[in-house]
């Protein structure tokens, strides 16, 4: 699995989520965004991990970094793994605290993410990695 089928499923979900108003499920995706940010075992590598170790997944490659940041500023932590802390607290505060006055944030986002699962293009990830990290 890669990170924009990745981003497609979660974007999928959560406006899935968002239209029925199924909290519970909600808070659970925000719970996983968050952890897969704060340990950095993310779900695609997990299933690719395991993909290659039944056998039927083609051999595991180093990722394609695209070098340093072109700031001068350089932090040892993952882009994506920023992307992910960032989106859970993003959704954490307005789903949980501005409910009523921000309602519309939570679903920009589902359509943000949905639409980088898409294209493959993520301005907010693309802005993460110009501030500097890998």
């Amino acid at each position: 699995m890669s990170a924009r089928t990745y981003r497609l499923i979660l974007g999928t979900l959560l406006l899935t989520f968002l239209y029925f108003n199924l909290t519970n499920l909600i808070f659970t995706l925000i719970a996983i965004v968050l952890i897969e940010g704060a340990t950095n075992l993310r779900i695609e590598k997990l299933i690719t991990t395991a993909r290659h170790a039944i056998g039927t997944y083609a051999p595991l490659t180093a990722d394609t970094a695209s070098g340093p940041a072109t700031t001068g500023y350089n932090f040892n932590f993952e882009a994506e793994r920023a992307w992910r802390l960032i989106i859970g607290l993003m959704l954490l505060i307005t789903y949980v605290l501005f409910r009523s006055s921000l309602w519309f944030f939570p679903w920009f986002m589902g359509f943000a993410i949905l639409g980088a699962g898409v294209s493959d293009v993520c301005p907010m990830l693309i802005g993460v990695k110009w501030c500097g990290f890998k």
